[in-house]
């Protein structure tokens, strides 16, 4: 196997790898040769990916809208007598 060196690494990249090695419980070198594999396609990503495709379609609720929302809805749930007659 053949050695690379590295110069001007950027320091998010850098600060990414030592992420994956900690988070992996793994070396920076296997670290740097994992990420290598998956981005020239050698390998496949230990995780599956979860994408977010139609979160622009869908949305996200704050806690304060999503309150708003189930309080209108049990609005709407109550029954009127009067109707009933």
């Amino acid at each position: 196997m053949s050695a690379i060196t590295l110069r001007n690494l950027p320091p998010e990249v850098a600060r990414a790898i030592r992420e994956k090695a900690r988070k992996e419980k793994i070396s920076l070198n296997r670290a740097v040769i994992s990420l290598l594999e998956e981005a020239t396609g050698l390998s496949k990503p230990s995780k599956k990916v979860v994408h977010h495709d139609l979160d622009r379609f869908a949305g996200c609720w704050s806690q304060e809208e999503y309150d708003e929302f189930m309080e209108a809805l049990w609005e709407q749930r109550q029954i009127d007598p009067e109707m009933w007659k």
